[in-house]
Order: C-alpha cells, then structure tokens, then sequence
C-alpha cells in the first residue's frame, strides 16, 4: 500500500478485502439501505433506513455520503474519534433536514461501522444493524443491539431465541437523526490472520440463523459467502432490504 500521509498506516500488519451487496428484499418497494466498502480506507459502515418514517433512505445516503470523507488514522483511538465526529455531523444535517423540508418528521437510519488499523479493529452503532467475527470456526457477534427486545432479554423478560419473533423486534432505542444528541456505542476487537467479518442490517439475520451465518463464512471465499448469504436470505421471506458486507483480515508477511 502506498502511503498516502502521515496518518495512514504504512505498514499494515493486516490487508483487508470486502464483498457486499444490497437487495430491497421480496417485500419493500424501495430499498432504504446504504453502504460504504472502502478497503483502501479501512472503513466499512451498513445505514439501514427507519421503515415506517419518511425518507429513510435520504438518512442512509446522507450517513454514507458523510462517511466517505473520514481519513483513515493509524491512530485506532483518533480514527475512531474521526467516525464519530463525522456520525455526530450527519446527526445534525438529518435534525436540520427534518425541520426544513419534512415538517419535523424523523428522517432517521441505524448506522454501524468497522474501522482497522493495524493489529486491532473498532465499531460503532446506533440501531439494531450488526457486526458478528467468524474465527476458529465459532460465530460471535460483536455488537448488541439498541432494541426493546434486547433491552427485555437483558432484563429477563424475553428469552434470546423469542425476541426475533416478538411484536416489538423492529423498535429500536437508538438511531441517528432521532434525537438532537447521538449516542453511540463502540466496541474494539484483536485481529487474527483470517478473521471473517459480517456487517448487516436486520434484513440479513432475520431470515438467517447465526448458525447459517457461521457456515457460510467457512467457505473463507468472501465473494461466495456473501452471495450465497444473500440468495439464502432472498429464498426466505425477506420482508426487509438485505445488506451484507463480508470482510476478511489477510497477514501482510
């Protein structure tokens, strides 16, 4: 990799390489899901549209569109400091949109992304949209979502494998543009040589259990995982639009 300033690391102890795809599902007339893959950036984000508000994907553009001009760091702590700064932004331009031209409606998005430097990955989140690791055989997902379900799981209310098909599986307790002050969470992991990474929306594990997830991501072919992923989730009701974005961590040496 070149080095293109200071700030990019120069020598990457990993490279990374990323396979994604969208769908508007067999339901939805229009898909509200937007994504970023750069590579060469070592930045990858899912914005999946509120359903049910208006303009959600006027909200997941504008989330990636902003996103698109974060640098990367070798710094971890200051790229992520980056993402955030930019997220925080795309929250105000959603707050002022919605005041000036949708007569104060929400124009909100779940958001999620990866960034890499060097021997460590972080994510960030708002919403119910996903991070899972695919290593040693063994699925884990990274990030916990911002739901009421969660919220009931987490309170002993609601066992795990009832929450998918609770009445409230799609109301989220946190997105962007929903409220003038963003809180995000953000998660940091250790990279090992040949990491698979599955970022989503909802629309991919609603249909597809975290086993189907893990044993597609064995195959270690990024291109084939994430195109069997998808033509699995199209098979199946896939009432929501479908984004996926596989990510895969190579030693450099």
């Amino acid at each position: 990799m070149s080095t293109v300033s200071n700030n990019v690391i120069a020598n990457p102890t990993f490279s990374w390489r990323s396979a994604s795809q969208t769908n508007k599902g067999n339901v939805r007339q229009f898909n509200e899901d937007a994504y970023l893959a750069m590579d060469e950036n070592f930045l990858w984000s899912v914005a999946d549209g509120m359903g049910g508000h208006e303009a959600g994907d006027v909200a997941s553009k504008l989330i990636v569109d902003t996103l698109k001009n974060v640098k990367c760091h070798s710094s971890l702590s200051h790229f992520v400091d980056r993402v955030d700064d930019a997220l925080i932004n795309a929250n105000q331009q959603l707050r002022t949109l919605s005041q000036n031209q949708y007569n104060n409606h929400t124009i909100g998005s779940t958001i999620v992304s990866l960034i890499a430097s060097d021997k460590h990955i972080a994510f960030l989140w708002a919403g119910d949209s996903r991070v899972y690791r695919v290593r040693d055989n063994k699925i884990s997902q990274l990030t916990r979502d911002h739901s009421e379900v969660q919220n009931m799981v987490d309170q002993g209310l609601l066992l795990p494998e009832e929450a998918e098909s609770h009445p409230s599986a799609n109301v989220i307790t946190r997105a962007m543009g929903a409220s003038d002050e963003l809180f995000l969470s953000v998660g940091v992991d250790e990279t090992l040589n040949d990491d698979i990474y599955i970022i989503c929306s909802d629309g991919l594990y609603r249909d597809i259990s975290d086993e189907e997830l893990r044993q597609a991501a064995l195959q270690k072919n990024i291109d084939n995982i994430c195109s069997d992923l998808m033509d699995l989730a199209l098979s199946r009701e896939a009432k929501d639009n479908i984004t996926t974005i596989i990510l895969q961590s190579k030693l450099t040496s």
